[in-house]
């Protein structure tokens, strides 16, 4: 029985993405946005590689929420969503291919709640929010490890699971801090010349 929800939550999710990017695509989609999308997918996923070897520390989370806040949710999801695709071509596809896609793409399209942040907070407000992301984005991930790997599936093992990897989803939350704080402003700006020069209309 386990085994056959852990199944039948990946058909759930490849189901779901699928029918996410075919709504997507019915809207008046332009080849402009199709292509700013595939850009930063590239640039988010190619990103990661060179912190392959650190342990969960890699700057995609928080360029992904980033592209949230810049061009709206709609792209952050699905900018979030591509990244996984593109970085395990060269880390490695598997089945945490898909929650990947889940646990990014919905930082991607949160990212659109920095917008309420005032100008001056915006560093330090972005910083805590890319800590938290660290472990929203970890919780998903040891959600499938529990489903997959972890038998019995009860509450308690559950909160093992979580509690044996506070070490790494720490270490990813400080990375998200550390780039939020450090490159977080210089990489908004650059992101918002690139939506006034390239992308003129307006995503949300």
């Amino acid at each position: 029985m386990s085994d056959n929800i852990a199944f039948y939550t990946m058909i759930a999710l490849i189901l779901a993405f699928a029918f996410a990017v075919y709504r997507y695509e019915k809207k008046k989609t332009t080849t402009r946005e199709i292509a700013l999308i595939a850009t930063l997918a590239g640039i988010s996923g190619v990103m990661r590689i060179p912190f392959a070897g650190l342990p969960n520390i890699q700057p995609t989370t928080f360029f992904v929420i980033l592209t949230g806040y810049v061009f709206g949710g709609n792209v952050g999801f699905m900018v979030g969503v591509f990244s996984p695709l593109v970085t395990n071509m060269f880390i490695g596809q598997g089945p945490w291919t898909i929650w990947q896609m889940l646990a990014w793409g919905l930082a991607g399209a949160s990212g659109t709640f920095l917008r309420v942040l005032p100008k001056k907070f915006f560093k330090i407000g972005f910083a805590v929010y890319g800590f938290l992301w660290g472990f929203i984005f970890d919780y998903i991930m040891n959600f499938w490890h529990w489903l997959f790997f972890i038998r019995p599936l009860t509450l308690q093992s559950f909160i093992m699971t979580n509690i044996t990897s506070f070490y790494f989803d720490l270490l990813h939350g400080i990375g998200n801090f550390g780039f939020a704080w450090f490159l977080g402003k210089d990489v908004s700006n650059v992101l918002s010349r690139f939506k006034d020069k390239i992308y003129y209309k307006k995503i949300d």
